[in-house]
């Protein structure tokens, strides 16, 4: 991962992702969303909005990508007691 001057993360992929794909860390923690890719076909790059504050911590590392992105998984309400 690389942090751009734009504030996006540029990610450096070893498989194609779809537009939309959550990444998240080893511990499950999600960590940025895939918002287009980039470069070339053989060896793509995928430029990623932060879900973190604190994304410098994760500059370096490797992230992977999550089973379900988060458009397939419904949504849940909660009611609120009164």
């Amino acid at each position: 991962m690389h942090l751009a001057g734009s504030g996006r993360v540029i990610v450096q992929l070893s498989k194609k992702l779809d537009e939309g794909q959550i990444l998240c860390d080893e511990k499950g923690t999600r960590v940025a969303k895939v918002m287009e890719l980039i470069g070339p076909v053989s060896r793509p790059f995928a430029s990623a909005i932060p879900l973190t504050n604190n994304i410098k911590k994760f500059v370096g590392k490797s992230v992977f990508a999550s089973e379900q992105s988060p458009a397939i998984t419904p949504k849940k309400f909660r009611r609120r007691k009164k």
